[in-house]
């Protein structure tokens, strides 16, 4: 797919410890596009076609994400950047989105979109590669995939590797097609689909609870999950 590159890394305003991320874990996101012959600029235009927001509804998705000023937000296969500007914008100019995708094109893309809005410096690019650090930091507030999860390999180990990105009442939020007709007529086969109850039983056996559904999208589902509260040792009396 994309020729090896210099990752986009904007730097922040912003001490350690900071969130220092995947890239190994990416290996096996396709930037959204597995499954299919790989055009990229047309992939972007279907990204970014306007009658996706009638089904995405990604105000009302922004909205219930209860984004609050200063917020972190990991945007994993940020693609064209079509929910990155919208989380850019909800965490304003002290919080930051770090947007994650496999293809160089598409962070370009992104920047470029972000830099006409006047958005670019909240928002850090990394080029996911074959290796490098994992999650750390504990001070993120939502891991956000949308369309991706049915393009990981190893979900239960990819989701198990973010928990040290997140803070203690962090949240990872997926949003993804149904496996049946509900998701309408896809761009690739339906066999590579998630269905909701397998997604929830991957994130119970990565260390994540099942915390909240919203049904309002007629071809997602849009699930969110939080860590496992970690009991302390009984301590042994004497």
């Amino acid at each position: 797919m994309n020729q090896p590159t210099t990752p986009l890394l904007q730097p922040f305003n912003r001490t350690k410890p900071f969130c220092l991320l995947l890239v190994y874990l990416l290996a096996s996101l396709t930037a959204s596009c597995a499954h299919q012959p790989w055009d990229i600029n047309r992939y972007i235009l279907a990204l970014e076609r306007p009658e996706r927001d009638q089904y995405q509804q990604p105000e009302k998705v922004i909205e219930t994400l209860n984004l609050t000023p200063g917020m972190m937000v990991i945007d994993i296969g940020a693609g064209s950047g079509y929910f990155t500007r919208r989380l850019a914008e909800a965490v304003g100019d002290k919080g930051r989105v770090i947007a994650i995708d496999v293809e160089q094109k598409m962070l370009n893309y992104n920047k470029r979109e972000l830099e006409k809005l006047g958005l670019a410096n909240r928002v850090r690019f990394i080029l996911a590669e074959s290796e490098g650090p994992t999650f750390s930091g504990n001070n993120s507030d939502i891991v956000f995939l949308c369309d991706v999860y049915h393009h990981l390999e190893d979900q239960v180990d990819y989701l198990a590797n973010t928990k040290p990105a997140l803070k203690p009442n962090g949240r990872v939020v997926i949003i993804d097609y149904y496996a049946d007709e509900r998701s309408g007529t896809l761009g690739f086969s339906k066999q590579h689909l998630v269905s909701k109850e397998q997604v929830i039983k991957d994130m119970e056996q990565a260390g994540f609870t099942f915390s909240k559904e919203h049904t309002f999208l007629p071809r997602q589902y849009f699930l969110e999950f939080v860590p496992k509260k970690v009991m302390p040792p009984l301590q042994s009396k004497n």
